[in-house]
């Protein structure tokens, strides 16, 4: 695996249109292979572990800007963020082909510490985002005009997972050992 490196890759789309280009332009924390899987992921597992000590999986849009990757989750009835309030060690993984319509396919998992944003505007704060889930999938726009009328879908907190560790499978095979990074400043 190499280090990041500004880059421009095109990402064939699940309906096989070209997704835009990633709002960042400049290389991240994150390895290069594993930065071009988060720029085409329409779907990752955030997984998050209960007040039991289990693992529990959700799948939502990872968004990231090079320093962390963000998703955002409706305030309502959402025991995820309960979860990451109590334990905020979390993993995203990138594993689905149909949901990561990147060329060539490969799989990674990224360890960190996750964050949310209580201290937000739920009812804005989700907003800054709005480039780089546009250049993912542009019929957000469209949700966003119907906004008023979707008002608890638009009640969202921002989570903040800061990379401490990756593990990457090229070619997405996970019989074989990962490529492991664990990333500066992560100790």
């Amino acid at each position: 695996m190499t280090a990041a490196a500004p880059r421009s890759p095109r990402c064939p789309g699940a309906r096989g249109g070209l997704y835009a280009r990633p709002v960042r332009t400049s290389a991240g924390v994150l390895p290069s292979e594993v930065e071009v899987l988060l720029d085409a992921a329409l779907v990752a597992e955030l997984t998050v572990v209960t007040a039991a000590g289990r693992p529990m999986t959700y799948p939502l849009i990872p968004l990231y800007d090079g320093r962390v990757i963000a998703m955002t989750s409706a305030v309502l009835f959402s025991r995820k963020l309960d979860h990451i309030r109590s334990n905020p060690r979390v993993s995203v993984a990138l594993s689905d082909p149909v949901g990561i319509p990147a060329q060539p396919f490969a799989r990674a998992t990224v360890q960190g510490m996750a964050r949310v944003g209580d201290e937000e505007d739920p009812h804005t704060a989700w907003e800054r985002l709005l480039p780089l889930w546009r250049a993912k999938e542009p019929a957000i726009d469209k949700l966003v005009r119907q906004r008023f009328g979707l008002p608890l879908f638009f009640e969202r907190v921002v989570i903040e997972i800061t990379p401490i560790r990756v593990l990457y499978w090229p070619g997405g095979d996970t019989a074989a050992p990962p490529s492991v990074v664990e990333l500066a400043g992560s100790r």
